[in-house]
């Protein structure tokens, strides 16, 4: 591989992920498994008051 070829190779790959970077991201925010049951815990309660009305 020449020198010009490695060069190339790496700009593309530099702009490759630059513009990776600025794309939208689709996937959802983690949220761990301790969160995830403190949230389900606070929004029982609430559930559970609001039928009782």
């Amino acid at each position: 591989m020449n020198r010009r070829k490695k060069i190339k190779q790496l700009l593309e790959a530099h702009t490759k992920k630059a513009s990776a970077k600025l794309a939208p991201k689709n996937k959802p925010k983690y949220i761990s498994k301790a969160d995830r049951l403190k949230l389900a815990a606070e929004s029982s309660p609430d559930s559970v008051i609001s039928s009782e009305c």
